[in-house]
């Protein structure tokens, strides 16, 4: 767990099942219900939020090793780090405010021990059961699968947002 101990709920699936798209309507939701919600979203693609016209972009290529570009509206961090041969979950969501963040919510990071939830859609043709593993607490899909664990709608993110609202509490509620 982080030293903040922001809890964490991965949500696991396919590529292509809509994990980015069930969260886009399930933030929202979470966010009626007072619980400010972080993201940490794994690619594995090479980005960046910089732009090459742009002095932070310079003041990166000409060495810093981290830039922090604000305004009054918001502020980023960038954080160089090609020398790490793995991403390391726990340092990022260290770097989330406990003060702005009473969730974390991992896209990605399908290895990590952390509680999940996992996505399914028959629609994918990938077998049901590669993505389980001893760390997911529910699933959600589009129809009935043969599990012990606790079923939710795909197609409901009200549902979701409930669940996770649940867990949430739950797990506060655990750490007294």
């Amino acid at each position: 767990m982080n030293k903040n101990a922001i809890p964490l709920l991965g949500i696991t699936a396919y590529s292509g099942t809509g994990k980015t798209t069930l969260l886009k309507k399930v933030i929202p939701l979470l966010g009626k219900k007072n619980i400010q919600v972080g993201v940490i979203k794994h690619t594995h693609h090479d980005m960046d939020i910089d732009k090459p016209n742009k002095d932070s972009y310079q003041l990166r290529q000409a060495g810093a090793k981290q830039t922090l570009i604000a305004c009054q509206q918001r502020w980023a961090l960038m954080t160089e780090t090609p020398e790490n041969p793995i991403l390391d979950l726990t340092y990022l969501a260290n770097q989330f405010d406990p003060q702005q963040t009473d969730l974390i919510l991992v896209e990605g990071f399908k290895e990590e021990s952390i509680p999940k939830i996992a996505l399914y859609r028959a629609t994918t043709n990938r077998p049901f059961v590669d993505i389980l593993d001893q760390h997911v607490i529910a699933v959600a899909s589009d129809n009935k699968q043969t599990t012990q664990l606790l079923q939710l709608d795909i197609n409901s993110p009200e549902q979701i947002a409930d669940y996770i609202a649940n867990w949430l509490e739950s797990n506060k509620s655990n750490d007294k």
